[in-house]
């Protein structure tokens, strides 16, 4: 009832048709407005402007119908009219009665515009060309009405969809603008993936929009494609305008997305490029950390060549090792550095962490190389010590092998003249000149130990040099000419040899009592004196003590190194292994983290041994006397024994639960051990009871000789040392004691004994008269209680095998009292508490036992007593 054709009338404006429609009154309202107004609205907005000619066409209706018709279009027309263009009904009634008709009602049509009445096309085609006139109209106008709905429906569908696709990805991009970026690496990651995924799909929609708007746009202009001379209507024209507009308009969507997505992925790439570095950046900062706490580790300077050379080559080994680690450190600066060259959204935070890796991976390397430059020093000082102690020990070689006899005579005393001057003359390239030099020289390595190392070798040196000196003075006098000749004679060696432990009866001609062994012990082992005659004659005493004492020096010696080498090697091949990353896979995971427990302080004891103790025994090699002052001189710190014993237990109970791992079966297959790491960790414990007897040993070789009351002091020290340790296992085996033992003060005494009560409580005595046999206890004598415990052996092997102590009670040593003399029984003694209130009877297992145990109540209770004074 209603067709826009395309067609356009002379000035431009659009003619829209009413054709022939006998049930037009009958069309809803509602109906005919929403038509009225889509059809007056699909014109441009310039054209629309202009105005419309509305062709009516009535030529089959009645007037009636027509007046009707012309009224609900003047009534409900939305747009300007130009133009009213009426084909009158061509019946002659109606025809004359339009003409009649619309004469007198002209008014009513209420139109602003001119109502022109046509008779026939022939009139039409004067107002509009026939160009823009359908068939129907007497023109030529190419219409087809099922293809203009057709090309109307598809181009309103495509507008809806370019809307709709417009606001989608509006909202998508809101979405994504307004998006929290995760803090881990795998969000971030799921986060850019479902992003990705949206805007595939996002792009797929594009993809088919533009194709469909292709396909709309391809229908319109088919008739120029199938027909090249075929020229389109305004309205398909229009038609072809508006698709390729709302083409333009989806490709400038897509492109102003694209720019958007392509900011928004780059900043979620950036993101994730930020959390792998920061999850990189975490793993290597926590490696690094351990390689400078290794390094750090690295404080020892050595305590002589071979010992420096060892370091060297374990900080060799450490920084092949780190290398790894510091390149890891250096890549992820690297690809720092190359975010903030990026201009890195995240720039404040990528910066200061590239700034840390490469201050740790330079100290690293400045550290590294700081701490070689010390060894080096510290191996050229050690070079230069032990080349001044070798020819120290040449020097007092020579003045040794020098024969008595032949010193007699002006040649034999100028001939060791020349010898002393000759070995004298080498000493410019070995010995220390000036110690001030060595210590401004060395400042930065000379530790105490160090430090007092070279103090004992320039004395060493300074020693020597005194000694050659003398002997010099003596040759001199000896050389010089003689008013009459002298047959020399060999002196009797028991004219220097009456004791081995006073000095040379010629200081001058003899060297010290610490060189005698040189002098005799090579004459010694081949039978003869140094006078060539046969060793039967020597003095037997001398002769076994000086073999003998040799012995036990060079024992001691060789087991301190042998010692030494093997907890180097449990703290290097276990300890160490413990905490290699290339290990952390064999290790269960309850033994992590227990190296302090399963070692104890080992390392503490190795250090000792290795650094100090060794050292100095190596010094008083050639010096007997003086090994008992060797001994009391670290006593203070063979201590360190008694903290490791208190750990054997834990560590014990730690080795039985894991010994049976890969780890202690990979450890002692790469160091070739036939025995497993529990008969190491027993070697402290074998060498302190070691000692004493190499002590002992060398205490029967050197009785009433100088340096004796040393031996024993220090046996006896060492022993006291045995007994601290014994206690402590003692008193870790007890059980059941509600407290802390260490609260008690210091552990004094402890021994099994028999013990009665004897208790009253109130005015009323009760004596325990139902125990005809005396409890066995075990008493643990500290400094302010003393324990009474139960023994209980235990069954099973090696350390299971040993006692426990069940807690029975215990005395405060504040309200303790003590009576040394019970009648009839010389092994007992009383101990009561709270004036008598309880009364304890002790029998010890001798006399002598007891006499101790009074002794030592005896000295806690004064020192109570002078205390509270």
């Amino acid at each position: 009832f209603f067709f826009f054709l395309g067609g356009r009338g002379g000035d431009g404006c659009p003619v829209i048709t009413f054709p022939d429609y006998p049930a037009f009154s009958e069309i809803p309202e509602k109906e005919f407005q929403n038509v009225l107004t889509y059809l007056t609205s699909i014109p441009s907005l310039p054209d629309a402007g202009i105005g419309f000619i509305l062709v009516i066409d009535r030529r089959q209706d009645k007037w009636t119908s027509v007046k009707a018709s012309i009224l609900r279009i003047a009534a409900s027309f939305p747009g300007n009219l130009q133009l009213v263009l009426v084909l009158r009904p061509t019946g002659f009634f109606h025809r004359a009665l339009s003409d009649i008709a619309f004469k007198f009602n002209k008014d009513e049509f209420k139109m602003k515009v001119p109502i022109i009445m046509l008779g026939s096309v022939s009139e039409l085609q004067g107002y509009i060309d026939k160009t823009q006139l359908t068939e129907e109209l007497g023109g030529t106008l190419d219409y087809c009405h099922n293809r203009w709905l057709s090309h109307r429906t598809a181009i309103e569908s495509f507008a809806q969809m370019v809307k709709q696709t417009a606001q989608i990805l509006q909202s998508f991009g809101t979405e994504l603008a307004e998006t929290e970026l995760p803090n881990d690496v795998q969000s971030t990651s799921t986060l850019l993936a479902a992003h990705t995924e949206k805007k595939d799909k996002m792009k797929e929609d594009i993809r088919l929009a533009v194709e469909q708007g292709d396909d709309i746009l391809g229908s319109i202009t088919k008739p120029v494609t199938e027909n090249p001379e075929y020229k389109l209507n305004q309205d398909q024209l229009d038609n072809q305008t508006t698709v390729k507009r709302l083409l333009a308009q989806l490709q400038e969507t897509e492109t102003a997305f694209d720019r958007f997505w392509t900011k928004h992925q780059q900043k979620l790439e950036q993101c994730l490029h930020l959390r792998h570095f920061e999850l990189n950046f975490r793993e290597v900062k926590a490696a690094l950390d351990i390689v400078s706490e290794r390094l750090s580790a690295f404080t020892d300077v050595g305590n002589s060549c071979s010992h420096v050379e060892h370091i060297l080559k374990d900080l060799s080994n450490f920084e092949e090792k780190s290398r790894e680690t510091i390149a890891k450190a250096r890549m992820l600066a690297s690809e720092g550095d190359h975010f903030i060259q990026s201009n890195h959204y995240a720039v404040d935070s990528v910066l200061p962490k590239c700034s840390e890796l490469h201050h740790l991976c330079d100290a690293f390397t400045t550290e590294t190389e700081q701490k070689r430059n010390l060894l080096n020093k510290s191996l050229e000082l050690h070079g230069l010590l032990e080349k001044s102690m070798k020819w120290c020990d040449e020097g007092i070689y020579l003045l040794a092998s020098q024969s008595v006899d032949k010193c007699q005579s002006q040649d034999g005393a100028e001939s060791a003249l020349q010898e002393i001057e000759k070995f004298l003359d080498t000493g410019a390239g070995n010995k220390i000149k000036e110690l001030n030099k060595i210590y401004r020289e060395y400042a930065h390595i000379l530790n105490e130990d160090l430090k007092e190392h070279v103090q004992k070798v320039f004395q060493k040196q300074e020693s020597m040099e005194e000694m050659f000196q003398k002997r010099q003075v003596s040759l001199k006098k000896l050389a010089a000419k003689q008013t009459r000749p002298v047959q020399p004679v060999a002196p009797r060696p028991e004219a220097f040899l009456k004791s081995p432990c006073t000095s040379p009866a010629s200081p001058d001609l003899m060297v010290c009592h610490s060189q005698v062994g040189k002098v005799f012990l090579p004459c010694l082992e081949q039978g003869k004196q140094p006078d060539g005659s046969n060793r039967n004659s020597f003095p037997l005493g001398l002769r076994v003590e000086l073999v003998q004492q040799r012995h036990v020096i060079n024992e001691l010696i060789e087991t301190e190194r042998a010692y030494v080498e093997e907890l180097l090697c449990v703290l290097e091949g276990y300890a160490a292994e413990m905490d290699n990353p290339l290990m952390a896979h064999l290790i269960p995971s309850e033994l992590q983290n227990k190296k302090d427990i399963l070692f104890g302080n080992m390392e503490e004891i190795y250090h000792f041994h290795n650094r100090i103790f060794l050292r100095e025994l190596e010094n008083y090699v050639e010096y007997p006397e003086l090994v008992g002052r060797c001994f009391l001189d670290q006593m203070e710190d063979f201590q360190i024994y008694e903290k490791y014993c208190q750990n054997k237990p834990r560590s014990e109970s730690l080795w039985r639960q894991f010994s049976d791992s890969i780890f202690f079966q990979e450890c002692q297959r790469k160091l070739d051990h036939k025995l497993s790491l529990d008969s190491y960790l027993l070697k402290p414990v074998q060498r302190i009871t070691k000692y004493q007897l190499l002590l002992k040993e060398m205490l029967k070789y050197s009785k009433n000789c100088e340096g004796a009351e040393d031996l024993q002091e220090a046996l006896t020290s060492i022993l006291g040392i045995l007994k601290a340790v014994n206690d402590s296992m003692h008193q870790i085996a007890i059980t059941g004691y509600d407290g802390n033992l260490n609260e008690l003060g210091k552990l004094l005494m402890q021994g099994s004994f028999s013990v009665w009560t004897d208790h009253k409580k109130g005015h009323s005595k009760v004596k325990d008269l139902a125990r005809f046999k005396p409890m066995q206890r075990h008493l643990f004598l500290h400094e302010k209680a003393v324990l009474f415990c139960k023994k209980r052996e235990e069954n099973g092997e090696g350390y299971e095998k040993a006692p426990s102590y069940s807690y029975k009670h215990s005395l405060n040593m504040a309200a303790v009292g003590i009576t040394e003399n019970v009648k009839g029984d010389a092994k007992k003694f009383e101990i009561w508490y709270n004036a008598r209130e309880e009364v304890y009877i002790i029998q010890a297992p001798t006399p002598e036992v007891k006499a101790t145990w009074v002794n030592e109540i005896r000295k806690v209770l004064t020192s109570q007593l002078q205390a509270c004074r």
